[in-house]
């Protein structure tokens, strides 16, 4: 084995060295440059590998959790939604989503700074992500942007028309998801808790902006539509559990990307990040399935996979905030308490959510969203500072009780934003196309009505 101290090593040690010769200067300045162009090289790879990542969340991985979860003759078209929000959200983030939600505007929406990409290109944004190209951090928040819309689209599967989904959808971004986004995430937005924000909230990954807008928008879209046709006293089991298995297996890979790529570096924090969102994955689909377990007397694949997408909503809002025990508590809420959303709550109620949207996506962002308020801490996340320079006390294990009211208070307000903005998105849309499909077409299968053709043509 070589004992030769490394080149690098050594001008290290020169530069340290308070007699270092004035010749050592140079060899000091090459040394730095190199350290930091060798940490934007791995920042920028783990970045766009999250982006990646997260872009496999809504296609394959949501794409095919969703179409698993309905009848066989809706199967093309619960795909279709989520590809096609791949697509257009793309092009309306390009044109102006982008510069509406990072741009500096208002504390309730962006500017037009960074109207069609001006400006965003290889130089790094200092405010938003030093040592990374603009341009990666740009397309990772795109991915984030695709999914969210997505996400929706299961609250209505099976009987709205495409067009009328992309319509609702686009409407929706600029009424929802960019406001929120802003006032989260945005450089002097109203709950941005580390960039100016009159009412700091944490959130890491997107427990308000993602999780919070798409659940409750879904309940309000869900409502506003109207039950299926049948529904519920015909039958509308899933028509391939194996799809959704594999589908959500590809949502838990994927999400790693989602939480840990939010630090926006290959850093100690995405190891964090990383290490939380697993144990919360875990912990929920084993919550779940005890739930079942002690309901039903029996755990089955469908609860099993739906408690690990639970756990993985829950614990976005705080993923870089929380100890890994923590993490686990989080996700076993999660479990636990989107099983009872899912199981008790919504056939007391009678709504027809149709893939549960609200019950996991909406309510388990809410309880990650205060969850975030009791356990964050600045062990693992040191970035809010006091003014002496300390790190600041952040959730209520760390003394901050008043965070639980400000996560509250941020919750409240996605919320609100999503119920309204959803109700006029729909309402407009209505204006222009008729939102659900006929009856007979219903019964046909939206497949064939929407798109002329069959997810399954098995030949005799």
């Amino acid at each position: 084995m070589s004992h030769r101290i490394p080149v690098g090593l050594l001008l290290l040690s020169s530069c340290l060295l308070a007699q270092a010769p004035a010749s050592a200067g140079n060899e000091c300045s090459a040394l730095k440059l190199a350290v930091e162009s060798a940490q934007s090289s791995g920042d920028n790879a783990w970045m766009l590998i999250s982006s990646a990542l997260v872009l496999m969340m809504t296609g394959p991985g949501l794409a095919l959790f969703y179409c698993g979860l309905v009848r066989k003759r809706n199967v093309l078209s619960t795909m279709m939604q989520s590809f096609a929000m791949m697509a257009v959200v793309t092009l309306v983030w390009a044109v102006c989503g982008y510069s509406l939600v990072f741009a500096q505007g208002s504390p309730f929406l962006g500017g037009l700074r960074y109207l069609f990409l001006q400006g965003v290109g290889a130089a790094p944004n200092a405010v938003y992500a030093p040592t990374i190209p603009h341009q990666t951090f740009m397309v990772y928040q795109l991915m984030f942007a695709i999914i969210t819309p997505a996400l929706i689209a299961g609250a209505f599967a099976e009987r709205v028309r495409f067009n009328a989904m992309v319509m609702f959808s686009v409407l929706w971004m600029f009424l929802v998801y960019f406001p929120v986004a802003h006032m989260v995430w945005g450089n002097g937005g109203f709950l941005n808790a580390f960039l100016g924000g009159r009412v700091p909230v944490f959130d890491f990954a997107g427990g308000t902006v993602v999780h919070i807008t798409s659940g409750f928008s879904a309940l309000v879209t869900a409502l506003y539509i109207g039950k299926r046709k049948g529904y519920p006293s015909d039958s509308m089991m899933p028509h391939s559990l194996v799809l959704s298995f594999i589908g959500a297996c590809l949502l838990w890979v994927g999400w790693f990307g989602f939480n840990a790529g939010s630090a926006l570096a290959a850093s100690s924090l995405a190891t964090s990040a990383f290490v939380a969102t697993h144990f919360a994955s875990a912990s929920g689909a084993i919550s779940w399935m005890l739930a079942e377990k002690l309901r039903n007397g029996k755990p089955s694949a469908l609860g099993a996979i739906s408690g690990a997408v639970a756990g993985l909503a829950t614990v976005t809002q705080g993923a870089g905030f929380v100890q890994p025990f923590s993490a686990i508590l989080i996700g076993f809420a999660a479990g636990f308490g989107c099983y009872f959303m899912v199981s008790v709550v919504k056939n007391k109620l009678g709504y027809d959510d149709s893939l549960d949207v609200f019950g996991v996506h909406g309510i388990g962002g809410f309880v990650g969203c205060l969850l975030t308020g009791v356990f964050a801490t600045r062990f693992v996340n040191d970035g809010l500072k006091m003014a002496n320079g300390q790190p600041a006390a952040l959730g209520l294990i760390d003394g901050n009780a008043r965070q639980v009211l400000n996560q509250l208070a941020g919750a409240g307000i996605g919320i609100a934003v999503a119920v309204v903005g959803t109700l006029i998105a729909l309402k407009v849309t209505e204006l222009f196309t008729p939102i659900r499909v006929e009856e007979r077409e219903e019964a046909a299968g939206v497949d064939l009505v929407l798109h002329g053709e069959e997810g399954y043509n098995l030949e005799a």
